[in-house]
């Protein structure tokens, strides 16, 4: 069999065998492994080589929540006060890239990764090489085992990056879709169905949209409370459940009866989400709609095998902390698209605004409720809208402590840190 190959610079008659086809192919695959791209430069006037000068893990202390909080029976309260971590990526032009990871003992596990594997490896490196950083992280991965919050980590920091070297929101940068989105309460757990009650008046006075419930795991009790939330604020409200992944699924079959009955818009991550399986038979049982995949591992690839399954009838959920960063989030909300599904962002953390604003298949950003009486996000307006972040970069987040020399970074700092005089100047970035 023959095929016509067209290699640019070359005459497009040119025609090889299949196997020649199969073997040439190979043979890139395994030169992008070994691909360095300090050598992938263009050399146009007025154009500026920006290279990795360093990679540095700064612990970051996260306070404690004024209002302690929980989840339901089972899942760890609200923390105490923490140390986390935030990655700051360099270049040898001033321009900087951050981004910040919430979990405990965060900058430990990060510092390790980052002098093993990723100070040597990015050193004189091009950071606008996205797609080829988050495919290393990939085969990192094989080994390393990384955790779900570090996978991503470094591929925010670079979309962080790109947008202040643009001096440009990331989500503009990402491709922006729109400039606000309606934003739901979504509630901790609460005491009584009493207290869920006044909480949603509250929830509704300030504007919320919609109200997503995080109850206590009990079938029993969480149906009651469907059903009585439902009665309170009628049947042209929107409301979702998330059930954190308390059920087996005979139980999750009864709660997604109950939901489907009291006109639920969606029903969340009732069950642990490592058999897909489960998700399908549960979806054959139930008529309210399935949000999946938030805290499965293989971001857009192991999405699909939902998608496939048959059971993702609502969508997919992404976000950047748990779904590979900015770019593995994207990956499943064009994923979702293709099969004209939503993507639901995950979490009311900063990449995730810049996210909403990106996605066009995605229908709410995620307030949470942590309190009563409620606070509304600060983010959030009066109308239940979350505006579009117009500082450049992404940011990291106004709560946090940090040092005098990430403050730039925060959100509310609206400071263009480190932009390249070149770039100031109307030069481009390669």
């Amino acid at each position: 069999m023959r095929a016509h190959i067209s290699v640019p610079g070359r005459s497009a008659s040119r025609s090889t065998t299949s196997e020649d086809s199969c073997s040439r192919l190979d043979c890139n695959y395994r030169s992008f492994l070994r691909y360095d791209n300090r050598n992938c430069q263009v050399n146009r006037e007025g154009a500026q080589q920006v290279r990795i000068s360093d990679l540095e893990v700064v612990p970051v202390r996260i306070p404690a929540p004024r209002v302690p909080y929980r989840w339901r029976e089972g899942l760890p309260t609200s923390r105490l006060e923490f140390e986390g971590g935030v990655l700051r990526v360099r270049t040898d032009a001033g321009v900087e890239g951050v981004a910040f990871a919430s979990r405990p003992n965060a900058a430990h596990v990060l510092a390790d990764l980052v002098d093993r594997h990723l100070r040597n490896e990015m050193i004189g490196q091009d950071p606008l090489m996205r797609e080829w950083w988050w495919d290393r992280i990939w085969h990192l991965d094989r080994t390393e085992e990384l955790p779900l919050y570090v996978f991503g980590l470094l591929d925010v920091a670079l979309w962080d990056l790109a947008g202040r070297a643009s001096d440009l929101p990331s989500w503009k940068v990402m491709g922006g879709f729109r400039a606000e989105l309606p934003a739901y309460a979504s509630t901790v757990t609460f005491d009584t169905i009493e207290q869920y009650l006044d909480v949603a008046d509250q929830c509704l006075a300030l504007g919320y949209p919609a109200i997503k419930l995080h109850a206590w795991g009990d079938p029993d009790r969480d149906i009651q409370l469907a059903y009585a939330l439902r009665e309170h604020v009628g049947q042209a409200y929107p409301l979702m459940y998330d059930g954190s992944a308390a059920f087996d699924l005979p139980d999750a079959i009864r709660v997604g009866r109950a939901l489907t009955d009291a006109n639920y818009l969606w029903y969340e991550e009732p069950i642990r989400e490592f058999s897909v399986t489960a998700y399908k038979m549960l979806g054959e049982s139930v008529g309210v709609p399935l949000l999946v995949a938030e805290t499965s591992d293989g971001a857009h690839m192991n999405a699909a095998d939902f998608v496939a399954a048959g059971c993702s009838n609502f969508g997919l959920r992404a976000s950047a902390r748990l779904r590979g960063g900015i770019t593995g989030a994207l990956r499943i909300g064009h994923l979702a698209d293709a099969y004209r599904l939503r993507v639901e962002v995950h979490s009311p953390e900063v990449p995730s605004r810049h996210l909403c604003m990106a996605l066009s298949n995605t229908t709410y950003y995620e307030s949470l409720v942590t309190a009563d009486p409620v606070n509304r996000d600060p983010v959030v307006g009066s109308d239940g809208m979350l505006r579009a972040p117009t500082e450049p970069g992404i940011a990291l987040p106004a709560s946090i402590e940090l040092p005098s020399d990430l403050q730039a970074y925060q959100e509310g700092a609206a400071v263009a840190n480190g932009i390249p005089a070149a770039l100031a100047a109307g030069g481009t970035l390669r």
